[in-house]
């Protein structure tokens, strides 16, 4: 029998370039049955041998396992470029959601971990480990252990039927392949590398949804009526198929938090998150936008005169379609950039080796490709963190789009750190995205915006990397949900730097590095809409949070009827008639009553940032205390003490707003 490459060895590398789908079977079947067992033993102790260790550290081990398992073959899932591995990937991560689900209700369980927390050695715990076992007991309750035996049978039928809504959501976004064909006149204004990329045998051009298409399409085309079809197609994605799953995952959340003696999902998935309760969310979204919304206001009016001097003079609105068009022009000609012009300083392979002499500064680690390694695609790629001679971690860099592939940027943490009998166990992951591949004639060069996505997706790797709990409970990313983009946004802001680019942005062709001058335009020009665009970010929280805390899903109200009036109550841009952003809306379905977390950890990171800006951007030293105070240690201490402990002060959005320009 092949032995199946996702058990590999301890800290050993997994061979993912033989994983079949019938590993990815086997491999949930063996984690579902070892993870019973492991179980059974927690469960059949005498009440009187209980331990931290044979209770707790067994349960955070059996997570571990679980975690490692559901990461690879989620992983497998998004990326592999086999049509049948994907299918297979996403049926059993659901099998083993469904078993997780399953986990968090077994009475027996919290039973064992209620006594032990009784216990004279659970009184004297400190540190993480009281915090495990307060915090199950209180996960464990949050899932219904107050309730009798039936509703909790039928909270796990709402879980179970929850986890399968959600990955069918998520399923229908990414087979969502929808296309425009456009003529050669609709593609003027697009550069020739694009064009090329893009061109049919029939010398038309094929522009997907997919963000690499999209963006530069709706950022160049001169052609209105074709940016406006390519818009209505990419705000349908999913929109024959997930609304009426959206529907139902609403309907089931709401039940699910009744049931659970709460008035509103939002109620129940902000209980123990940083803001506590949904009040403070809202509270924080109004304050927000009563700071923001001027600024937005004259981005809107700006737009406007440019679009009135450019196509039409007596304009009243800018439409959403049109947005990204002017905002352009208005770079290029009243800030002098040209998005195709910096493009040529952003070579993608000098740009991830800047980042990482970055990040060697900063944090005393050195970062090493591995030649030849076994991936699910031949443009995969490995790199090892090295400390002190020793590898500390692992992660993959797949950075191109193709087709079935998750299609936006994101970080798949695999096996998080922790502390085991056999040494520290090395945190692997995997950096997700879909930059312009390269051609015959040029490497792939990347927007400005695309430099920020690489440095925020690597700002959650690093949370992974250098993690040192000694729980996998507690490890990387694992905080609460609203202070998880501390670390990814922070990071964005060394591509903002001059210090840090003069490294690495350097002129693909000639070797020259960024001028100054042009530098100080980008800079100028920074916040050029960037009212307009936290205004649209705080739609999004708005529209979550509505959705989550002020909506019945039972009712005659759509969720488009709500999307609609919180578009044209919140944005500048009107509601497109016929639209159904919500379907394609992937983080309705994972970020659940959350999304106001981006800014919200937004916040934290600028006023963190602030900090660097005065001792140092590159300073080692207070890389040293960022990665020692937070970075190292993922939910392991109280997150707003953790901001306390680095901050050395309570925090402040001083250094926020001054980033948006207001």
């Amino acid at each position: 029998m092949i032995k199946n490459p996702i058990f590999s060895e301890f800290n050993t590398i997994i061979e993912f370039g033989k994983v079949t789908s019938q590993h990815l079977e086997d491999a949930v079947t063996k984690a579902i049955e070892t993870a019973t067992k492991s179980l059974e033993k927690i469960k059949q102790l005498p009440k009187n041998e209980r331990t931290f260790q044979n209770t707790m550290q067994a349960y955070d081990a059996l997570g571990h396992q679980l975690g490692k398992v559901g990461g690879c073959v989620f992983l497998v899932a998004s990326v592999s470029p086999d049509e049948k591995i994907r299918q297979t990937g996403l049926e059993t991560y659901q099998k083993l959601g469904l078993f997780s689900n399953k986990l968090a209700l077994d009475e027996d369980l919290y039973e064992a971990v209620k006594v032990f927390s009784q216990t004279e050695e659970a009184k004297n715990l400190t540190g993480v480990y009281e915090k495990l076992v307060r915090e199950t007991v209180r996960s464990f309750e949050k899932n219904g252990f107050a309730l009798p035996a039936e509703k909790r049978l039928e909270l796990q039928k709402i879980q179970d039927e929850l986890t399968e809504l959600g990955n069918i959501f998520y399923k229908n976004i990414n087979d969502s392949q929808d296309f425009l064909e456009v003529s050669e006149a609709e593609i003027q204004g697009l550069p020739e590398d694009f064009k090329k990329a893009h061109r049919t045998e029939n010398n038309t051009y094929k522009i997907s949804t997919d963000y690499p298409s999209y963006r530069p399409f709706m950022q160049f085309s001169k052609s209105e009526s074709a940016r406006k079809k390519l818009y209505i197609k990419f705000l349908n994605k999913a929109s024959d198929t997930n609304l009426e799953v959206l529907r139902k995952i609403l309907t089931l959340r709401h039940k699910k938090a009744n049931l659970l003696g709460f008035n509103t999902f939002a109620e129940y998935q902000t209980d123990d998150l940083m803001t506590k309760n949904a009040q403070t969310v809202w509270d924080f979204e109004e304050d927000l936008y009563q700071k923001v919304r001027p600024k937005a206001e004259a981005d809107y009016t700006e737009l406007l005169e440019i679009k009135k001097q450019k196509t039409d003079p007596d304009a009243q609105e800018i439409h959403s379609w049109e947005s990204s068009f002017y905002a352009e022009i208005l770079r290029k000609e009243k800030y002098s950039i040209d998005s195709e012009e910096v493009k040529q300083y952003f070579e993608l392979n000098a740009v991830l080796e800047g980042m990482f002499r970055i990040t060697e500064t900063l944090f005393g680690v050195k970062i090493q490709e591995v030649e030849n390694p076994s991936v699910w695609h031949k443009e995969a790629r490995l790199f090892e963190v090295v400390e002190n001679q020793e590898i500390t971690g692992r992660f993959y860099l797949d950075l191109f789009p193709r087709e079935g592939k998750y299609g936006h940027a994101a970080c798949f943490p695999m096996i998080s750190g922790r502390q085991t009998e056999q040494g520290y166990q090395k945190p692997l992951l995997s950096l997700v995205c879909n930059f312009p591949r390269p051609t015959d004639e040029k490497p792939s060069l990347l927007k400005h915006s695309d430099v920020e996505t690489m440095f925020h997706e690597f700002g959650h790797g690093l949370h992974e990397l250098l993690t040192t709990s000694s729980l996998a409970s507690y490890a990387g990313t694992s905080t609460v949900r609203d202070f998880v983009e501390v670390p990814s946004q922070l990071f964005e802001n060394w591509t903002w730097n001059y210090e840090t680019l003069q490294d690495f942005a350097k002129h693909y062709d000639t070797g020259e590095v960024l001028p100054k001058s042009l530098f100080d335009k980008m800079l100028a020009a920074k916040n050029v809409g960037s009212g307009l665009f936290h205004t649209q970010q705080i739609f999004y929280g708005r529209y979550d949070l509505t959705l989550h805390d002020r909506f019945d899903p039972e009712g005659e109200e759509t969720t488009t009827d709500i999307l609609r009036k919180l578009q044209n109550e919140t944005t500048l841009y009107k509601y497109l008639e016929g639209t159904h952003f919500e379907a394609g809306f992937g983080h309705l379905n994972g970020y659940a009553a959350s999304y106001y977390g981006y800014l919200w950890a937004l916040v934290y990171a600028q006023d963190i940032f602030s900090v660097f800006e005065e001792q140092g951007i590159l300073n080692p030293k207070i890389g040293k205390k960022y990665r020692e105070t937070l970075l190292s240690q993922g939910g392991s201490i109280d997150e707003n003490e953790q901001l306390k402990n680095f901050l050395e002060r309570e925090p402040k959005a001083n250094a926020f707003l001054k980033s948006l320009g207001v």
